[in-house]
C-alpha cells in the first residue's frame, strides 16, 4: 500500500476510460516497492527515524511543483488539526514499516501490512458506525490468522521488528477513517500536502530533540550522494504513485480498483528477490494466501453492501 493518502474515491468521469484506471492502479502498486527498496538500502547506515523524516522532506519536495501544476485541485483548509492528525498517522506508519524493512524482507513486511482492510473492517464499526456482519468478522479473523502465520516464524528471526508491520497496518488504518472526514471538505492533494509537511516537521522535531539528547547520530550530514539520489527517488516514487493513484480513482470505481492494491505484494516480492536475493518461504506465502483470500472476500462483501444488499 503506498505510504502516504490515497485519494478518496471520485467517480468515474469517462466510462471508457475505466481499462486506463485499473492500469493506473497496477503501475502505481508495482511501483511502490521500488521506494521501499530504497528505505530498506538507507537503513544500512541511517537510522529509520532519519529515512523517514528526509523521505517526508523529499515528498513535501516533489509535492510543491504538482501541487502549483494542480492548483485547481488545492481545495479547502490545508492547515487544520484533522490534517494535522492525518498527518501524525502517516507519519507514524512510515515510521513503522521503514523500521521493518530495515530488519526483514520487504515481502514479508508488506505481507503483514495488509491485514489493513481487515483492521479497517473492524475500526469502522466503532468509528464509523458502520455494520459489521457474521460473514465479514469470520473473514476478517481468518485474514488475522493468517497474518499470525506469517508474523510467528519472522518474530522468530527478526524479534520485535516482525510486529511493526503490524503497528503500521493500524496507523494506516486509523488514517484512512480520519482521511474520510478530512476529504469531506478537501481534495486528495490539499490533504496530502498538509499532511506531509506536518509530518516532515513532527519528525524534524523530534529527530533535533533525540540529536540534542545525543541519542541519533545524524548519519545523512556528510554522507555520500547515492544517500540523497535515494531519498530522491523514494519520495518521487511516493508522489508519481500518489498521482496514479489519483488518476486511477477518477477514472474507475473503488470497487474495481480494491483488489489490484494486492499487487503490491508481487511487486514487493521480484523488488526483493531481484535487489536483496530475498524470497518468501512456504509458510509466509501460506499466510499471504489466507490474507489476501479474506480481504478480497471482505471487499467483495463491502461492494455488496455498498449496493444496497442485504449484507450477514
Amino acid at each position: 500500500m503506498i505510504r502516504s493518502n490515497r485519494p478518496a474515491p471520485i467517480r468515474a468521469d469517462a466510462p471508457g476510460s475505466v481499462l486506463g484506471g485499473m492500469l493506473a492502479m497496477s503501475a502505481a502498486m508495482i511501483l511502490l516497492p521500488v521506494g521501499d527498496a530504497l528505505a530498506k538500502l538507507l537503513t544500512g547506515t541511517v537510522a529509520p527515524l532519519e529515512v523517514t523524516f528526509w523521505r517526508l522532506a523529499a515528498q513535501v519536495l516533489w509535492l510543491v511543483p504538482v501541487a502549483v501544476l494542480l492548483r485547481r485541485q488545492l481545495l479547502g483548509r490545508m492547515f487544520s488539526p484533522v490534517v494535522a492528525l492525518n498527518g501524525l498517522l502517516m507519519t507514524l506508519t512510515l515510521v513503522s514499516l521503514i523500521s521493518a524493512f530495515a530488519a526483514m524482507p520487504i515481502a514479508t513486511a508488506i505481507a503483514i501490512f495488509f491485514v489493513e482492510p481487515l483492521l479497517l473492517t473492524l475500526l469502522a464499526v466503532p468509528l464509523l458506525g458502520e455494520r459489521l456482519g457474521p460473514r465479514r468478522l469470520v473473514a476478517v479473523g481468518v485474514g488475522l490468522i493468517g497474518a499470525m502465520i506469517v508474523i510467528r516464524p519472522s518474530f522468530a528471526a527478526f524479534g520485535p521488528a516482525a510486529l511493526f508491520p503490524l503497528v503500521a497496518a493500524l496507523a494506516y488504518a486509523l488514517n484512512m477513517i480520519v482521511l474520510r472526514r478530512a476529504t469531506a471538505t478537501r481534495t486528495a492533494l490539499t490533504v496530502q500536502l498538509g499532511a506531509s509537511i506536518y509530518g516532515a516537521l513532527a519528525m524534524g522535531l523530534v529527530l533535533a530533540g533525540l540529536w540534542a539528547a545525543g541519542r541519533i547520530e545524524l548519519a545523512m550530514v556528510g554522507a555520500p550522494g547515492w544517500h540523497w539520489a535515494a531519498i530522491l527517488g523514494a519520495g518521487a516514487t511516493a508522489i508519481t504513485a500518489f498521482v496514479l493513484i489519483a488518476e486511477a480513482f477518477r477514472r474507475a470505481e473503488a470497487g474495481l480498483l480494491a483488489p489490484l492494491q494486492y499487487l503490491e505484494i508481487v511487486g514487493a516480492t521480484v523488488v526483493g528477490y531481484l535487489v536483496f536475493g530475498d524470497f518468501p518461504d512456504a509458510l509466509t506465502w501460506l499466510g499471504v494466501a489466507i490474507i489476501l483470500g479474506s480481504g478480497l472476500y471482505v471487499i467483495h462483501r463491502g461492494r455488496v453492501a455498498s449496493r444496497g444488499q442485504a449484507v450477514p
